[in-house]
């Protein structure tokens, strides 16, 4: 049987994936991101908005938060950030002041995601791709919302 590597863009995203579990078991909405720069991780996030008490804490924003500080740069424009829900309005601007080459995330965000709100809010040269692990993304999303209403 012959071994074929999975592809990076999965890669990354089961790592946004396993920082999305770490919200969840803090009690947080599942979402995670990572930002990669040259096949290498160098910022991660998961949401904490419960816990720092702050609307802020997304996890794209401490990804980028955490990326931006490693490069000592304001500007991520050779980086790419993976995230398991589509980004809100204020990520969105976030990697939009970032200059971000590409994002790619899991589940849709019917309510308040990008798409719905605002679908020009991503600087103009980044590269959007959605639907990666999709369906992994929203099953976590619904087993965290299951948990609440139960």
């Amino acid at each position: 049987m012959l071994f074929y590597p999975e592809d990076a863009t999965v890669r990354f995203m089961r790592e946004a994936l396993r920082m999305a579990e770490y919200a969840f078991e803090s009690g947080e909405v599942p979402v995670g991101a990572v930002v990669v720069s040259d096949g290498r991780i160098i910022g991660k996030g998961y949401n904490q908005v419960e816990t720092l008490c702050d609307p802020t804490a997304h996890a794209e924003m401490i990804a980028l938060t955490a990326a931006c500080n490693h490069l000592g740069s304001k500007y991520l424009e050779e980086c790419s950030l993976y995230v398991t829900l589509e980004p809100c309005l204020m990520c969105t601007g976030a990697m939009r002041w970032g200059r971000l080459k590409e994002v790619y995330y899991g589940a849709r965000e019917e309510k308040f995601g990008y798409l719905t709100l605002s679908p020009n809010g991503f600087h103009p040269k980044t590269i959007i791709q959605g639907g990666i692990l999709a369906e992994e993304c929203a099953e976590l999303m619904r087993s965290f919302f299951k948990t609440k209403r139960d």
